[in-house]
């Protein structure tokens, strides 16, 4: 299947709000918030975490983002901005550019999480999110699009994974890896620098080729 990629300049119309989803022998848990995309209702799904210790997440969390990225995404209208085969900013690629994380400080690892608001990166980015809302703020969210309804998920690393997410040339009939398609937020508080958060699974491994498999000598982000 064509996996439709972009990111939305949004404000939140909702309160942060965790769920869980079940995914084979693990538990993902997601936040979710409304969002106002072109006077819609949309649904943002940002993964925080597993209940799988062998596989949680790899997170940043920056509170002094600075890129002249922030300046394009500043410029750009409300509401959606489809990104699909783009191969430059503003679609992201966390290893083909990855100036976008210079200075950002080190990858830190998720919490196992339980359920609970507690747990890092849930707690920290809620409380974003939160202010975002209440402070009405532009967010700009990176992900795939929901094939059915509106809204955007996989709002995290897009490449690097194995066993059923291999993509396979010519052949889109899986959720498979790609470049340029990473997901993140970022979040404009009125100030000269942005809030972002950034992930990745810890069995999502690079480099990456050109179709975004793991090359043969990847390993686990760090």
């Amino acid at each position: 299947m064509t996996l439709v990629y972009g990111f939305v300049k949004t404000r939140l119309t909702s309160e942060p709000r965790m769920k869980p989803s079940r995914h084979g022998h693990e538990t993902q848990f997601h936040l979710h918030c409304n969002l106002d995309v072109g006077g819609a209702q949309w649904d943002v799904a940002i993964n925080v975490g597993t209940n799988d210790s062998d596989d949680l997440l790899k997170y940043k969390l920056i509170f002094d983002f600075r890129h002249p990225l922030i300046q394009t995404l500043a410029a750009a209208e409300s509401g959606a901005h489809e990104l699909t085969g783009q191969k430059a900013l503003p679609a992201l690629d966390l290893l083909r550019r990855p100036d976008l994380l210079d200075n950002t400080g080190k990858w830190r690892d998720s919490d196992v999480m339980d359920g609970s608001g507690d747990a890092e990166p849930a707690a920290t980015l809620k409380r974003l999110l939160s202010r975002a809302h209440q402070e009405n703020r532009d967010v700009y969210i990176f992900g795939r699009f929901f094939d059915q309804g509106d809204g955007l998920h996989d709002v995290h690393l897009n490449q690097g994974s194995t066993k059923g997410f291999i993509h396979r040339p010519g052949d889109d009939s899986n959720d498979h890896n790609d470049v340029w398609q990473d997901g993140a937020v970022l979040v404009d508080l009125g100030e000269p620098e942005w809030a972002a958060y950034v992930s990745a699974f810890t069995q999502q491994l690079v480099p990456t080729d050109d179709l975004g498999n793991p090359l043969p000598d990847a390993t686990t982000i760090s």
